[in-house]
């Protein structure tokens, strides 16, 4: 990402939308803004392997596994404006587990990039299956949406909730039903 470029654009919004970039607020706007987009698209500039980093390990439990509450920034691509909340994550494993962390680090590395909600989940579901060969992945995410809350039908209190469901969690109902049963419903805690 070019950090000059993006702030001589910033500029010019401001200029444009009927602002003087040269006020003593405004001053140092733009390399704010520039650094602020460069941290929120950092998911362009990641690669999964490298998050991952071997913290994949052998395992011969095949039990469910849930990680909740996940916390959720990212961008929508449509408004270019902030949605935020809670992934849930849950698979059974074969013969490998994820280190527990690197599921919060996958999670960020899809959402620092524009997005939308319902491929976000069907990304890191994917993301999960792949890495340690899920037998099963459940994804659930909940999240507040700035572009519907401050814009257009300024809906305060909606939620979207997205899940996807792979494997064993898309076949088996009694599965599906466990996992579903182990992450919080929503309750407008966002």
């Amino acid at each position: 990402m070019n950090l000059e470029r993006v702030k001589q654009l910033v500029r010019e919004l401001l200029a444009e939308i009927g602002e003087d970039p040269s006020r003593e607020g405004l001053l140092r706007t733009p390399e704010r803004v520039a650094k602020s987009f460069e941290f929120l698209t950092q998911g362009y500039r990641e690669d999964v392997k490298t998050i991952i980093n071997n913290a994949v390990f052998a395992s011969s439990a095949n039990n469910m596994i849930v990680a909740r509450d996940i916390e959720v920034y990212s961008l929508c691509e449509h408004h270019i404006l902030p949605f935020f909340g809670r992934c849930h994550i849950g698979y059974i494993a074969r013969t490998k587990v994820l280190g527990i962390s690197k599921l919060a680090r996958l999670v960020d590395a899809h959402a620092r990039r524009l997005q939308i909600q319902e491929r976000l989940t069907a990304d890191i579901a994917t993301e999960i299956r792949n890495a340690v060969d899920a037998e099963g992945v459940g994804v659930v995410m909940e999240c507040r949406h700035l572009c519907m809350m401050m814009r257009g039908v300024e809906k305060q209190n909606s939620v979207l909730t997205t899940s996807s469901v792979l494997g064993s969690f898309h076949d088996s109902g009694a599965t599906r039903a466990e996992f579903f049963s182990l992450i919080p419903a929503a309750k407008g805690s966002l």
